[in-house]
């Protein structure tokens, strides 16, 4: 794992720094934590847990929630945590805590994030967090017009570490990419396996709080020019309108110089950055990853050399508002105990007489 990121909220002197001396407030925690699940995930399948000790918190993969059809290795569901991981240590920044991202003691925890010394956030921090509730996947039509250079170098900007970067398609380059997940989404539509999987994760109705539900499914496009997963493959009952896609989209990939759960990481936390970015700037923002969960097409879209591996593409531009995403309540998504393996509605957060949750510590 890169140390890219190893404190956040210190990019610029301190205003005010106090030493840590006292555990992280319950309220911030709880604040915190609200932010790490708003983070995206494929399918919005939230593949995370959490554990709190008063001091940091431990992040974990929720296994059960990988999808073992598009994502048997699993890179998509660490690209998932890796997003969740940065909106928690935004979330920090912005409360007025530094924070480090330790490799974890603990057996089975993906990363371990540890508040650190109290600074005064940046306005670059704090613009990022606020991001954090406005940034949606939008499924619709975008209005085609170009996105500007600066904005475009923006994204780039925020995606760049050591090791990884933000490619910019031209359109020769986007062609080849449509054309591969045009090939990649005729593969999966074709497979049983793939539509039972959609179908689990996908609903008609809105009583989920987890998966994608037919209002965000998108409408279906008028022509084939731009291949985008169709949700309701699996729920062909949904009714859903048709609308005119751009004809020639803005596409971006993101890459990693290694291709390992580490990397993988590394790239949910540079992915997170972009899409908040692109919520500062206006910027609509999908997934289009069909061509990198068909191993043979993504092969195609690595660098020469095996230098840089694709992680996400994306289509950028401007669209019209739409809702957020459901969330699982954090008590779904709590350990309470030293136990990575704990059942799946375990709780470190309890029931108050009042109805809200309140933070019981793991020790």
């Amino acid at each position: 794992m890169s140390r890219e990121w190893a404190t956040v909220g210190m990019e610029h002197p301190p205003l005010e720094v106090t030493t840590m001396s006292e555990q992280l407030p319950e309220r911030s925690a709880a604040a915190c934590l609200r932010a790490a699940v708003a983070a995206p995930s494929i399918h919005n399948t939230q593949p995370w847990r959490f554990r709190f000790d008063g001091a940091g918190f431990d992040v974990f993969a929720d296994a059960g929630r990988a999808l073992r059809v598009v994502d048997p290795a699993h890179r998509a569901l660490h690209i998932s945590v890796g997003a969740a991981l940065c909106n928690l240590r935004l979330a920090l920044a912005a409360d007025g805590w530094t924070s480090r991202l330790e490799h974890p003691a603990t057996g089975g925890a993906l990363a371990r994030v540890v508040a650190a010394d109290r600074h005064e956030p940046s306005p670059s921090v704090r613009a990022l967090a606020l991001a954090i509730a406005r940034r949606r996947t939008n499924r619709g039509p975008y209005d085609g017009d170009p996105v500007p250079v600066a904005v475009l170098e923006a994204l780039r900007q925020a995606a760049a570490t050591r090791d990884c970067r933000l490619v910019v398609l031209d359109p020769v380059r986007r062609g080849a990419v449509l054309a591969l997940t045009q090939a990649a989404d005729a593969w999966q539509r074709d497979d049983p396996q793939y539509r039972a999987e959609l179908a689990r994760w996908t609903t008609e109705h809105g009583d989920r709080r987890d998966g994608v539900v037919a209002p965000l499914f998108g409408p279906r496009p008028t022509s084939a020019a731009l291949t985008l997963r169709d949700f309701g493959l699996g729920q062909p009952g949904a009714e859903r309108d048709a609308a005119r896609f751009e004809a020639h989209p803005n596409l971006v990939v993101l890459h990693s110089r290694g291709d390992g759960p580490g990397d993988w990481l590394d790239a949910g936390r540079a992915l997170e950055r972009v899409l908040l970015t692109a919520a500062i700037h206006g910027l609509a923002a999908q997934p289009m990853t069909q061509a990198l969960e068909v191993a043979h097409l993504r092969r195609l879209l690595a660098a020469p050399g095996g230098r840089w591996y694709p992680q996400m593409i994306l289509r950028v531009g401007y669209g019209h508002h739409v809702p957020a995403s459901p969330r699982r309540p954090l008590h779904h998504v709590m350990l309470r105990s030293a136990d990575a393996a704990a059942p799946e509605h375990s709780t470190a957060f309890a029931r108050t007489a009042g109805g809200r949750a309140g933070l019981r510590y793991c020790r």
